[in-house]
């Protein structure tokens, strides 16, 4: 007898387990769909234009005119005073100036792109804090990235709810928006 109530209860609980995991919600959101509608992209697309108009085109400007700078002490004036460690200093300088211009651009993507996430972050806070909300109001059990989605089970999208979760205005498509 006991081994039937034993059998019967861990029935019971596999049903169950298997039951509860059935009922968990899942939903989906693509968050980059999203930025471009918060009111901070704009401002933080203008700060980063701010930044690398007053700050990564003057460095360049500048390593550009000490380049010159150095170039012209050893091409336009007379070197044959000029100690030999000195030649040598400078044209070392120079070999080195000629490596950072080369490869300035790319430089300056990395710069930009620390930029951006040092900009975005607060708002990328904010996203993340209201879509843990509405998965806690709404009862979702799993949010899933919907642009690392290949396979998976239905879903809701949770964009609309985390857009007026944070009071920013969607576009009205008319489409419905694809996984």
């Amino acid at each position: 007898m006991k081994k039937i109530i034993s059998v019967f209860a861990i029935a019971l609980f596999i049903l169950t387990a298997a039951g509860s995991v059935n009922a968990q919600k899942i939903g989906h959101i693509r968050a980059d769909d999203l930025v471009q509608f918060m009111p901070e992209a704009a401002k933080i697309d203008t700060l980063l234009q701010r930044f690398q108009t007053d700050s990564l085109n003057p460095q360049f400007g500048s390593i550009v005119q000490d380049y010159t700078y150095k170039d012209s002490l050893l091409n336009k004036t007379d070197t044959s005073k000029m100690p030999a460690n000195v030649k040598n200093q400078i044209r070392q300088e120079l070999q080195q100036l000629t490596y950072t211009i080369q490869n300035w651009q790319q430089t300056a993507q990395q710069i930009m792109g620390m930029k951006q996430q040092q900009l975005a972050a607060p708002m990328y806070k904010r996203i993340t804090d209201a879509i843990n909300a509405v998965a806690k109001e709404k009862g979702y059990t799993y949010v899933l990235q919907s642009e690392a989605l290949i396979v998976a089970p239905p879903s809701d999208d949770l964009l609309p709810a985390v857009a007026a979760k944070l009071g920013v205005k969607l576009p009205n498509t008319g489409a419905k928006p694809t996984r």
